[in-house]
């Protein structure tokens, strides 16, 4: 029997990543439900490929376009979730990006038998919400960025009290040990991340290292019982994704090549793949560099205690970050004002009030979001 498989963000880096994956295997799934946002050429491109029961459309001018394009097809095309056509999923995928993927990530929690989750939003900032539903609906949850992944995988084969240290790693991005002057950086220098081929927003959180901030806020809830061993190591070639240090001297490396197809695929599959079947390039066991984080390698470094120290706090820096970003790629603020502003916003008189709120809900989590994008919008003008 096919597996029923749904993507939320089919036309993003990791629901195309997900669709080549399953365009390989189509025997072996059956796509029930597809969500986008706006892009019209590839919505009408992957109800024509895929043939999804169901595709949901965020955006209304694209939505009343593409129902008008798939009238004649199979495909039920829906502005928004109708409860009437939710089918229970073998496989959901969460890769909408931002906040904006927090709602539906807890619905299809409650509708899913395993959830391969890529939207950071939904364990940043609604993470009490989340291992709520899934261990209500005992829903498998697996975490599919690679250093989440590659994590999980390591600590799948440790005994909890042989561990010493655990590191996630990141690549440093586009400017560590570069030439160039910060000041001079503009967007298209940010988006050319020198390994990993991602969406605009990612892009440039890599290469303020932003990212790396939130992965590790992420790592902490997914692994609580570790999270105050777990740390960060710059590592250029982005071919280790995750470390850990053992008491008995050991040290356990997880390698793969920086595509996602691989922690994908295998999240899918549960690693029973053959991944040459998807995924032709060899390996290359080249000279593998390490380097601890420091304030000067690392830009967010004085970011890095203040993110968890109230239980929202990481809620606020992601909506200012979100909006951040998006006024650096209008070419409206200069990339290093892009943490001058999150260190102001930690500043702020009312800070506190809103970091120390308990994220417990929905109507919550968007309180203390909202409260953060005015506060910097404010900051901006």
């Amino acid at each position: 029997m096919k597996k029923k498989i749904s993507i939320l963000g089919s036309t993003g880096s990791i629901g195309e990543t997900t669709l080549k994956i399953i365009k390989k295997k189509k025997n072996l799934f059956q796509i029930n439900i597809l969500v986008a946002n706006k892009n019209y050429k590839k919505i009408c491109n992957q109800i024509n490929i895929f043939k999804p029961k169901i595709f949901i459309i965020d955006d209304i001018k694209t939505f009343l376009k593409v129902k008008k394009f798939a009238r004649n097809k199979k495909t039920k095309i829906l502005n928004k979730i109708n409860e009437k056509n939710i089918i229970k999923n073998d496989i959901s995928i969460s890769a909408i990006p931002g906040i904006a993927g927090l709602n539906l990530t807890i619905y299809f929690a409650q509708h899913s038998k395993k959830l391969l989750i890529a939207n950071k939003e939904s364990i940043i900032c609604g993470w009490d919400i989340l291992i709520k539903t899934i261990k209500k609906n005992k829903t498998r949850l697996i975490p599919i960025d690679s250093e989440h992944f590659s994590l999980l995988k390591l600590l799948e084969i440790s005994k909890k009290e042989d561990v010493k240290k655990i590191y996630i790693t990141a690549s440093g991005g586009p400017f560590f040990k570069s030439n160039i002057k910060f000041n001079k950086i503009k967007p298209y220098h940010a988006l050319k991340h020198p390994k990993w081929s991602m969406g605009k927003k990612i892009s440039v959180d890599s290469a303020t290292m932003m990212n790396k901030i939130f992965e590790l806020v992420e790592a902490k809830k997914l692994f609580p019982f570790f999270k105050k061993k777990i740390g960060i190591l710059i590592h250029p070639q982005s071919l280790v994704h995750a470390v850990i240090v053992y008491k008995n001297g050991l040290t356990n490396l997880l390698y793969h090549q920086p595509n996602m197809i691989i922690p994908i695929a295998n999240a899918i599959f549960d690693s029973k793949i053959d991944i040459s079947e998807i995924y032709k390039k060899k390996n290359n066991f080249g000279d593998l560099q390490f380097y601890e984080i420091n304030e000067k390698n690392f830009f967010p470094y004085k970011i890095l205690n203040k993110i968890s120290l109230y239980k929202s706090s990481p809620i606020i820096v992601n909506a200012v970050n979100e909006i951040l970003v998006d006024q650096f790629l209008k070419r409206k603020i200069s990339f290093l004002s892009i943490i001058d502003y999150i260190s102001r916003v930690f500043k702020d008189k009312n800070y506190k009030k809103y970091a120390i709120k308990s994220p417990n809900s929905i109507k919550k989590i968007y309180e203390i979001d909202n409260w953060a994008r005015a506060k910097v919008k404010s900051l901006l003008n």
